[in-house]
């Protein structure tokens, strides 16, 4: 069975900001990725930041962007609002922002892909740095059919 994880906005950011392990992932690993809708609302505000960072045209950007969508689930926010109150109280002391993130994981059972200190000081939802499932994908490759 693949892995099924809830996509922090930040490792978005970082995919479409160079072409590092975080888009070699969300491009060809092997894994259910899951998003919230706040994370596609996030990308539209800082489109002007990332263009700057990424040195890279606007059509340049909708097309990473496409791309990377096309790859992610988004859940409706209707599922992830019944798992809020408990997601809340999860992260009420470390970092409200994050909450919907956790409710996500929640509802769909799904793990979290961040790098993200805030989510590891949480200890009820799995989370996946970077570099580990970087890892997975070397592996995953490295191995014979």
């Amino acid at each position: 069975m693949k892995p099924r994880l809830i996509v922090n906005t930040n490792r978005i950011i970082a995919a479409l900001i160079r072409d590092s392990s975080s888009r070699k992932l969300l491009y060809h690993a092997d894994m259910e990725f899951l998003g919230i809708r706040f994370s596609e609302l996030e990308i539209g505000r800082h489109t002007a930041f990332i263009l700057d960072k990424a040195k890279i045209s606007e059509a340049e950007l909708d097309a990473i962007l496409a791309k990377i969508t096309a790859r992610i689930v988004f859940l409706d926010d209707e599922l992830i609002r019944l798992h809020m109150e408990e997601a809340g109280k999860i992260m009420s002391h470390i970092d409200p922002d994050d909450t919907p993130f956790i409710a996500a994981a929640l509802a769909t059972g799904a793990d979290i892909w961040s790098d993200d200190a805030h989510f590891m000081k949480q200890k009820r939802i799995k989370v996946w740095k970077t570099a580990d499932l970087a890892g997975l994908l070397e592996n995953s490759a490295s191995e014979p059919p």
